[in-house]
């Protein structure tokens, strides 16, 4: 059966995409800042910039359940911190998902004034381009 299915899927490993400028004090940062709460979830992310990988075997990298995996991985989704990047075939037939970091550099700034804000962020965007 193991020249059924292909077992290296392909993987969308992307590019460098726009770089993200969030502000502490922003809705959306306490739900990504939330999500890297855990060394668990930092250790993932970090696994998942070495190199795109599925669910068991960031279980195996880290040192963790699949479903603590699994857990934390949904948590670095809904922040935009990981994506599913592909799919691949297991020696038993299941798909299983590939996960990567999602593209472009992220920013958390703290402080600054409303005003100065969009100028800022236009300035690191530039910078990180």
């Amino acid at each position: 059966m193991s020249g059924l299915l292909p077992s290296e899927g392909n993987v969308d490993t992307g590019g460098e995409g726009t770089p993200r400028v969030h502000w502490l004090d922003d809705d959306e940062t306490e739900q990504l800042i939330g999500s890297l709460s855990s060394s668990t979830a930092r250790d993932i992310l970090s696994s998942l910039h070495d190199s795109p990988a599925t669910a068991k075997e960031l279980a195996e990298v880290v040192g963790t359940s699949i479903q603590n995996v699994r857990h934390h991985l949904g948590n670095l989704q809904d922040a935009e911190l990981a994506r599913v990047a592909g799919t691949r075939y297991s020696e038993k037939g299941r798909e299983m998902k590939i996960y990567a970091p999602t593209d472009g550099p992220l920013v958390v700034c703290v402080g600054g004034n409303e005003d100065n804000r969009e100028d800022f962020t236009d300035a690191i965007s530039s910078f990180l381009e």
